[in-house]
């Protein structure tokens, strides 16, 4: 089975197709925004980057969310439910962590079927 790499660099590929799964990079809004910024910002990344594997959001499988502070939740929560398309929802795990950078509030990990 092949694998095609989307948008590669040194460190990371925006996205990796393996058979019908498209694996994306974790993303992450503009660093220094708010977290409503971020996740629209990142959103809309996940949404080019699917398109550039050949898929859409009606396809994702999971996704993974890591905030800095989970006082952030309902914050992103009100940004994800007005993005994800309601009829296809994705698993999805939510966490706490400490991201690569301190300006950066919020990255989701997607993981999506192409057919």
């Amino acid at each position: 089975m092949s694998i095609k790499r989307f948008e590669s660099g040194k460190r990371m590929s925006g996205a990796v197709v393996h058979g019908n799964t498209v694996y994306l990079a974790g993303q992450v809004g503009t660093e220094n925004a708010s977290v409503t910024e971020q996740c629209k910002t990142a959103l809309a990344e996940v949404d080019r980057l699917l398109a550039v594997a050949g898929t859409d959001k009606s396809k994702i499988l999971q996704t993974i969310i890591w905030l800095d502070d989970m006082k952030d939740f309902a914050e992103m929560n009100a940004v994800w439910e007005a993005w994800v398309d309601p009829a296809n929802t994705p698993a999805r795990a939510t966490g706490s962590a400490h991201l690569a950078t301190s300006g950066y509030k919020v990255e989701f990990i997607v993981t999506a079927a192409l057919d």
